[in-house]
């Protein structure tokens, strides 16, 4: 069956409607996000997204997912994934019992079976371009995994299809919506960029993260969320190992509701650094040289 390549498969009409559908899933988008996804949706590219760690990129695949109604398939790079993790494998203990239980057959008979659907493993990449419903397809982390990767993406990327050698070409019959993510911790192959719609993230303005805490912890005084967003804004621009990342606002958000805090003070700053810091030289520096009086003033 053919690649479905209408346009626009994932049904947004315009890029406010990416807005409005993407905030409705509780994801609050820029309008350079929400352009670039309405993009890579109407041309049915995939989406690379780049920027450092958590400023929402795996969270904007989720959040299209759940506005279209549609099926995530994440597949979950790290240093040495292969085709056996990310595209499919067979399932060999299976195989050996098949082979045993017909102990009488040929070796000719026994491979058309052994190698059939029945035996087939199949892994996020050809899990998403099998599924006949409105798909997000996930690449989390490309940069962790080996370069050998990008070539088994290629033919995924750009033909929307899987080659299985016993079985022939398996291509999508609805092409899935793809997102890969980066933390550009090392370069991905212009081959791979060539294929995609790049878009680059970074942590959002001080007027879209005070209204992702309002959206994400309604119960934060507005005065507080505001303090808030200067003190993280003021650690993001030292030189730490792990600059607080936009869901660890939101932590802290939460933990000061939690607290009852009404305001704050150096007491609950350095009561609380560890749920937006997360390495002890960060805290430490941040104890040392953060002028809570004067970022407030």
């Amino acid at each position: 069956m053919a690649v479905d390549n209408r346009p626009n498969t994932m049904g947004f009409e315009s890029v406010l409607d990416v807005k409005q559908k993407l905030a409705g899933a509780g994801y609050l988008a820029s309008d350079a996000v929400a352009t670039t996804v309405f993009l890579a949706s109407e041309l049915g590219k995939p989406l690379l997204v780049e920027g450092p760690a958590g400023v929402g990129k795996t969270e904007l695949s989720r959040a299209v997912a759940q506005a279209c109604g549609a099926d995530l398939v994440r597949l979950q790079c790290y240093e040495g994934v292969d085709e056996s993790r990310a595209i499919y494998e067979w399932n060999h203990a299976k195989q050996l019992l098949r082979i045993s239980a017909g102990s009488d057959e040929s070796w000719d008979e026994a491979k058309s079976d052994i190698f059939s659907e029945e035996f087939l493993l199949a892994r996020p990449l050809l899990t998403a371009i099998r599924n006949q419903n409105p798909t997000v397809l996930l690449i989390d982390e490309t940069d962790k995994a080996d370069v050998e990767i990008e070539g088994l993406l290629l033919e995924v990327l750009g033909d929307f299809q899987i080659t299985i050698p016993e079985l022939g070409t398996v291509q999508a019959i609805r092409r899935p919506f793809v997102v890969l993510t980066s933390n550009a911790t090392r370069e991905l192959s212009e081959a791979l960029r060539r294929r995609c719609l790049f878009l680059h993230i970074e942590f959002p303005s001080a007027e879209l993260e005070r209204d992702i805490i309002a959206l994400k912890v309604p119960n934060l005084d507005a005065a507080l969320a505001d303090s808030v967003i200067q003190v993280v804004n003021a650690l993001r621009q030292m030189p730490l190992r792990k600059a607080p990342s936009v869901s660890e606002s939101i932590d802290w958000a939460n933990t000061l509701v939690a607290l009852g805090a009404e305001v704050l003070t150096e007491e609950v700053v350095a009561e609380s650094l560890g749920v937006i810091l997360k390495h002890a030289d960060d805290i430490e520096k941040a104890r040392t040289k953060l002028d809570l009086a004067e970022i407030l003033s």
